[in-house]
């Protein structure tokens, strides 16, 4: 495989929170973070981590209602996603994923609702859920590896 991989075990919700706080301070406007895994396997935790930390916001619900939740940080906005709901991928249009694209980081839940609108560009997060940890898969292109050499 071409490019960044990079496999993490996690113990916990706890340890789910650290390392998205870990990973946070790397992200920058433009960039889109495609989270997968099962119902329950810790995607939302992972994008609170993110999220709190980058806007010191504590109260991060999940957008499985609303869709799409957005939060200004200091740099951009984030725009956090959760599609498990979309009926028709055209519908995230609706939601602003454009403005979101172009203006801040987008953090998603069920890309693959979405798949053929991604550029590819995007960093990949699969969550594995077993017992009480979580594996987490994190990919994406040689770029990304550059940036996340230190992570």
């Amino acid at each position: 495989m071409d490019g960044y991989c990079k496999i993490i075990a996690l113990r916990n919700e706890r340890e789910t929170l650290a390392f998205a706080a870990k990973l946070a301070p790397y992200l920058q406007a433009g960039d889109v973070l495609a989270l997968r895994g099962d119902l329950g396997s810790g995607k939302t935790s992972f994008c609170r981590g993110i999220i709190r930390t980058l806007t010191n916001t504590h109260e991060v619900p999940s957008p499985t209602y609303t869709l799409v939740q957005t939060y200004e940080a200091e740099k951009f906005n984030i725009w956090h996603f959760d599609l498990y709901r979309l009926e028709d991928a055209h519908e995230v249009w609706e939601l602003g994923i454009e403005e979101a694209l172009e203006e801040g980081i987008c953090l998603i839940e069920w890309p693959e609702r979405i798949d053929n609108l991604l550029s590819g560009a995007e960093l990949n997060i699969d969550i594995v859920f077993k017992d009480e940890g979580r594996t987490l898969q994190i990919s994406g292109s040689d770029t990304w590896g550059d940036r996340l050499a230190k992570l």
